[in-house]
C-alpha cells in the first residue's frame, strides 16, 4: 500500500471517492506511459471513484500529444459478486437505445438475431448506452477492413454487409434481443421505468460453473472434502451460542473490517444466520440475513392487507431470493435487490424508498429524462403515506425458496389480514435457484 493510500485509510476517507465538483481531492493521477500507436511517450490519467448502484471503478484516459491518439476505459475495482448475472433485453423502440449499460470486461455480449457475439475479455470495460455498445462493435469490425480488402476481398465484402446490418440496428426498424452475460456479476443494464417492473428486461442471477470461476481467477475448491471437514468442537449447538467473526472489506470504503455472524431461531419459523459488518474507518454499517436451512419443497407467497399504521411494527424476514410487490403502486422489487433482511415492515419500506429515491443515479445528470425525477419523487411520497397508514395497499412477499417470513400478530390464531400461500415452483424459478441441475439422488 502506498503512503497516500495509508493516509486515506487512517483518516477514514477511503481510497475510492464519489465524484463531486466541490471535492478538491478529486484530482486524477497522471502517469507518463508509452503510446501503442506511435511509440512515443503520452500521458495516462487515472481516477478512482464510485458509481451508485454499481461498484468501485478505475477510470483511465490516455492521450498522446505526438499522434493525437486517445483511449478511455473503465475497470471494476470492486469484488467479484457471489453470482453471475445475465441481462436479456428486447429492444423495441429508439428510446431503448439510450439505456445506460455498464459492461465489464468479463461480460459476453450477444445479438441472437444476427448470430453475433462479442466474447469475454475481447473488449475493455465500458460505461455507455446500447447505441454506443453497437457502434463500438461496428468500429471494431471496421478497424482491419483495409487489410482484409487486400488479402481476402471476399471475406471483407461479407464483413461489410454484416457491419451494415449491425448499424441498421440503431434505427430499430425491427425488434432485436441484446444479451449481456457476465459471470462476475459486475455488469448492469438500466431500467428506465424504475421503480416499476420493466417488461422488456429479464435479469437472471445464476451460480457460476467451475470453468467460469477459473476464467475469473477464483481458486477452485480442489480440496473440498478437506476444506468442508467440521473442525473439532464446532458442533451446531456450540455455534448457536457463539458469535463468529471473520475478516472482510468494508463495502463502502474498501478498508479492512470485520463481520459478525450468529445463528438465531425465529419463533414460529426457522433458524437463520444474521451477519453484521461495522467499519471503524468510515462508520458504515450493514446487516444481512441468510437462511440457515435448506430450500423448501414449495415456494411461499405472503400477502398482507395494510389496515393500520401499527402493521409497520410487524417483524419481517426477507431472504435474498424474495421479491416484494405492491400492486396498488404497480411496483415490484426483484430478488437480491436489497439482499436478505431481518427487520420490520416499516424498515423494509424505508430501504425501498432509499434505494429508489435517495440512491438512484438515473434521476440526475446525463442519465435523467424529463418527468422521471417527478415520478420518482411521487413514488417516495406514496411510500411515506403507506408508512403513515394513509394508503390502503397490499404487501406481497413472493419467495420461491420458501425462506421468508412475516409476523402473525394474532399467533397462534389466524391473522385475518395475512394470507400465506404455498405453491409449486415453475421451471424458470427452479432455474433461478439453481435446482434444475442439482442432483441429490443416486449420486456417485
Amino acid at each position: 500500500m502506498s503512503l497516500i493510500e495509508e493516509d486515506d485509510v487512517r483518516g477514514g476517507r477511503g481510497v475510492f471517492k464519489e465524484i463531486s465538483a466541490e471535492d478538491d481531492d478529486m484530482q486524477p493521477t497522471v502517469i507518463e506511459s508509452l503510446c501503442m500507436n506511435c511509440y512515443e511517450n503520452g500521458s495516462t490519467r487515472l481516477l478512482l471513484t464510485k458509481i451508485p448502484f454499481f461498484k468501485e471503478i478505475i477510470i483511465s484516459s490516455f492521450a498522446c500529444a505526438h499522434c493525437h491518439w486517445s483511449n478511455t476505459e473503465i475497470q471494476s475495482a470492486g469484488r467479484i459478486q457471489d453470482q453471475g448475472v445475465r441481462y436479456t433485453l428486447r429492444v423495441r423502440t429508439k428510446e431503448d437505445m439510450n439505456r445506460e449499460v455498464v459492461k465489464a470486461d468479463s461480460a459476453t455480449t450477444r445479438i441472437p438475431e444476427l448470430d453475433f457475439e462479442i466474447p469475454a475479455y475481447t473488449q475493455k470495460g465500458s460505461l455507455s448506452t446500447i447505441e454506443g455498445l453497437i457502434e463500438r462493435a461496428a468500429a471494431g469490425l471496421e478497424q482491419d477492413q483495409p487489410i482484409r480488402k487486400t488479402t481476402s476481398p471476399e471475406v471483407a465484402e461479407k464483413i461489410d454487409k454484416f457491419i451494415e446490418k449491425l448499424k441498421k440496428l440503431n434505427d430499430v426498424e425491427q425488434e432485436f434481443t441484446l444479451v449481456i452475460d457476465d459471470p462476475s456479476g459486475n455488469s448492469f443494464v438500466e431500467n428506465p421505468h424504475a421503480p416499476q417492473k420493466d417488461e422488456a428486461l429479464c435479469v437472471l442471477h445464476y451460480k457460476r460453473t467451475s470453468q467460469q470461476d477459473t476464467q475469473l481467477g477464483i481458486k477452485a475448491d480442489e480440496d473440498a472434502e478437506e476444506d468442508n471437514a467440521e473442525p473439532p468442537g464446532n458442533d451446531i449447538n456450540t455455534l448457536r451460542n457463539e458469535v463468529l467473526m471473520f475478516n472482510t472489506n468494508c463495502p463502502e470504503c474498501n478498508v479492512p473490517a470485520s463481520t459478525n455472524m450468529k445463528l438465531v431461531q425465529i419463533p414460529h419459523f426457522k433458524e437463520v444466520i444474521i451477519m453484521a459488518t461495522n467499519c471503524d474507518s468510515c462508520g458504515h454499517r450493514t446487516n444481512e440475513v441468510k437462511s440457515g436451512g435448506a430450500t423448501e419443497d414449495v415456494g411461499t407467497k405472503i400477502t398482507l392487507h395494510l389496515t393500520d399504521s401499527s402493521d409497520m411494527s410487524r417483524d419481517l424476514l426477507k431472504s435474498e431470493t424474495c421479491s416484494v410487490l405492491i400492486p396498488e403502486l404497480e411496483f415490484e422489487l426483484g430478488m437480491a435487490a436489497v439482499g436478505g433482511k431481518f427487520t420490520t415492515l416499516e424498515g423494509l419500506l424505508k430501504d425501498i424508498k432509499d434505494l429508489i429515491v435517495s440512491k438512484n443515479p438515473f434521476i440526475c445528470g446525463d442519465s435523467a429524462t424529463p418527468g422521471r425525477a417527478e415520478k420518482i419523487e411521487l413514488f417516495g411520497k406514496k411510500i411515506d403515506q403507506i408508512m403513515a397508514g394513509k394508503m390502503d395497499v397490499h404487501i406481497i412477499l413472493d419467495d420461491p425458496a420458501g425462506n421468508s417470513y412475516l409476523q402473525n400478530v394474532y399467533a397462534p390464531d389466524p391473522d385475518p389480514e395475512l394470507t400465506v400461500e404455498k405453491y409449486e415452483r415453475t421451471f424458470e424459478q427452479n432455474e433461478d435457484l439453481g435446482l434444475n441441475d442439482m442432483k441429490t439422488d443416486n449420486y456417485q
